[in-house]
């Protein structure tokens, strides 16, 4: 619900059509089972519903995706006015065999395409006022349009009395938002700590609602004087107990499996992405080693000590990457020897910058277990790419330690502005993104990562529970 914006249009579509679907089931059983009900009325009560329907389809489904598409008003202005009078004459001449008068008829349908109106303007603000970048998420928008979908069709229900039975009104307005509230306080309060395994707070819960519920049946049994009421109690508890919520449970467990095998699929592919640029180079490994090696022979050669310090230092993080960079969990020994090629080689490019300090503190103590690979050098990294200005005095500072079973990560660097950060278009090996989707897989519970940025500094911590 935080990540992404629902699909309203199916999602108005299909609670419309299941509304109509209703309206139109009732009316049908409730004049078959009369035994005097006019045809010519029967026919009114369950035609117009249909009409009703089919103009929010054209509309919905048709009109307004067409304008989306072409941005014609001139289009959209004409089929909107020939959608109305062709629905209003067909509705018209329904209601006047049901006996409907005009004025009541009339009142209903323009009442309705001011709904209809007033709805569409109101989801348009909605998206102005609660999307992103206004809100970091999507969690209050998705709440406010799911609200406002329940309560236009509610509004609609009572403008729609020459056709919608108590009945409906009753399911609609009590027994679907009350299932829902179950639900939702099942989830919320009951599954979740359940799985959770917070048995104590999920008895809490179960206890606390069945308990409220007996005493609002026994104080409306004792206010009616009627002590059958206790019985609906009764059955209410047992129904929500037996069948509400293992219903609910079931849907739960397999929408989050569902929903755990595209996070593995995600993570999969964001591995794939990320080792794209080197798979392509894994075309001939062979060839490369063959020229670093021929590099480092003559670097020797020329004496050239930090020229050959720096390609055996690459050959070895190519090595890594060929080899170890595949598995799922390495050495935490081989990450961190990764990582100290990578410092080596970036504090022999800026051995000459005067404006840069660079602190680069590393502590092997307990630095013992494995670890996935490839989830410390991004930070880094990213330090290097964001922290360094050819312009102004920059700074990085780096601190990796390890207690007994975990290992924490500290980078602190400079910001500068965009156009003064050195190599600009030079990225790094793995996103951030990706970094923190496989934390979230293979460490989840077990890792914290915090990241604070302001104008001027970027802090990263992160600790990792390895065992």
């Amino acid at each position: 619900m935080k990540s992404k914006k629902f699909a309203f249009r199916e999602i108005e579509w299909w609670m419309v059509t299941f509304i109509f679907l209703i309206i139109v089931l009732t009316n049908i059983v409730i004049t078959m089972s009369s035994d005097h009900y006019p045809v010519e009325k029967f026919f009114g009560i369950v035609i117009m519903p249909i009409i009703a329907y089919i103009g929010f389809y054209v509309m919905h489904l048709v009109v307004i995706p067409k304008y989306l598409r072409d941005k014609n008003v001139l289009h959209l202005v004409l089929l909107s006015i020939a959608a109305a009078a062709v629905t209003g004459s067909l509705a018209g001449a329904c209601a006047a065999v049901n006996g409907i008068n005009a004025e009541r008829f009339f009142r209903f349908y323009f009442s309705t395409l001011s709904l209809y109106t007033v709805y569409l303007v109101t989801a348009i603000l909605l998206r102005k006022m609660f999307l992103p970048p206004v809100f970091k998420d999507f969690q209050l928008y998705n709440g406010i349009r799911l609200f406002m979908i329940f309560l236009f069709i509610s509004i609609f229900l009572f403008v729609a009395r020459i056709f919608v039975n108590e009945v409906i009104l009753v399911i609609v307005l009590m027994i679907i938002p009350s299932i829902s509230f179950f639900v939702l306080y099942n989830y919320f309060l009951l599954y979740r700590n359940k799985i959770k395994g917070n048995t104590k707070a999920y008895r809490w819960y179960l206890w606390g609602l069945i308990t409220v519920i007996g005493i609002g049946f026994f104080l409306a049994a004792v206010e009616n004087n009627v002590p059958e009421i206790m019985l609906l109690g009764v059955g209410m508890v047992l129904l929500l107990v037996f069948v509400v919520f293992p219903v609910s449970n079931l849907i739960f467990a397999k929408y989050e499996d569902y929903i755990g095998k595209i996070d593995i699929l995600s993570v999969q592919v964001n591995q794939s992405t990320a080792n794209l640029s080197f798979l392509r180079s894994q075309i001939n490994p062979h060839f490369l080693f063959n020229a670093l090696n021929t590099l480092y022979g003559s670097a020797l050669m020329e004496n050239a000590e930090k020229t050959s310090d720096g390609i055996q230092k690459l050959g070895d993080m190519m090595r890594f990457m060929l080899h170890e960079n595949q598995m799922d969990k390495i050495p935490l020994s081989r990450e961190i020897d990764y990582l100290r090629n990578y410092l080596d080689l970036q504090m022999l490019r800026f051995a000459k910058e005067d404006h840069l300090d660079v602190t680069i503190q590393i502590g092997e103590e307990y630095c013992q277990g494995d670890i996935s690979p490839m989830l410390l050098i991004p930070f880094v990294e990213n330090a290097f790419k964001h922290g360094i200005s050819t312009k102004s005095k920059s700074w990085i500072r780096i601190n990796l330690r390890c207690l007994k079973g975990s290992v924490h990560l500290d980078v602190v660097n400079s910001m500068h502005p965009k156009k003064a950060t050195e190599d600009p278009k030079d990225e790094s090996g793995i996103g951030l993104e990706n970094v923190k989707s496989r934390l979230a897989h293979f460490y989840p519970q077990k890792h914290n990562l915090t990241i604070v940025a302001n104008d001027t500094e970027h802090f990263v911590h992160l600790s990792v529970q390895l065992q």
